[in-house]
């Protein structure tokens, strides 16, 4: 994908949003699209192949935490939360919303570019960046599927949406089942060294990935916690 990238800017403060369009295109970005309230988002999501979404969480119409789910109805994009907000309360909110990544306002625009290329280096070799004509890789636990090749979860027959994190976490368990990773090793695999993310967010995309696959979520069967350890993605699991 690349700098091939489809990239829409949500801000209702005209300044940001010019300063981050300018440093995009400079960065050699040239699909950048703009809305500044949150209807004018989801119209442009409808519309256009977006791929990356930076999102302030404070827009005239409402609340990007609010507005985020119903992005994630519309898209699989990458959601880039901008945020005067700091608590890890209001952190995780975003991630549990339907966010990726954050970066609190102020902030250097910069950083935005790193994380989107951070972004796109982590997503530009797999198979939901292009489409490629080796053979499907799939994983397969009765109830569920992950098809790496389409770069789908297919849960009882039926494709179910996934966000990019969300489904690249499930994919890295998917092709390791049956181990037991701590919360510190799957955010160096998934996340990379160059993520400013902590281990609650393991713990939000972990509840995600568990709403999709699980029967009852709240008592988990594919996706376990081993107490003291970690997580594992059981293979063979007693119903």
């Amino acid at each position: 994908m690349g700098n091939e990238a489809h990239i829409l800017i949500v801000d209702d403060e005209k300044a940001i949003v010019k300063m981050l369009g300018l440093m995009l295109r400079k960065e050699g970005f040239e699909h950048i699209y703009t809305a500044f309230t949150g209807k004018e988002a989801l119209a442009c999501v409808s519309e256009h192949p977006i791929d990356i979404i930076i999102l302030d969480v404070m827009l005239p119409d409402g609340s990007g935490f609010d507005l985020s789910p119903k992005m994630r109805e519309l898209t699989s994009a990458y959601i880039l939360f901008l945020t005067a907000r700091v608590s890890d309360l209001d952190v995780l909110t975003g991630f549990a919303t339907g966010g990726d990544d954050y970066v609190t306002k102020p902030f250097n625009p910069l950083e935005v570019a790193a994380r989107i290329k951070a972004h796109l280096r982590r997503t530009e070799s797999h198979p939901r960046a292009e489409q490629r004509t080796k053979p499907t890789k799939r994983y397969d636990f009765g109830r569920f599927a992950v098809d790496e090749h389409a770069g789908e979860l297919i849960v009882n027959g039926k494709v179910v949406p996934c966000p990019t994190q969300v489904y690249l976490l499930l994919l890295y368990l998917c092709k390791h089942p049956n181990r037991v990773f701590s919360k510190a090793a799957l955010l160096d695999a998934v996340w990379g060294f160059d993520h400013y993310v902590d281990e609650n967010t393991v713990s939000v995309h972990i509840r995600r990935i568990r709403e999709r696959i699980e029967e009852t979520p709240s008592k988990p069967t594919y996706l376990t916690t081993v107490r003291g350890l970690g997580y594992k993605l059981v293979k063979e699991h007693v119903r």
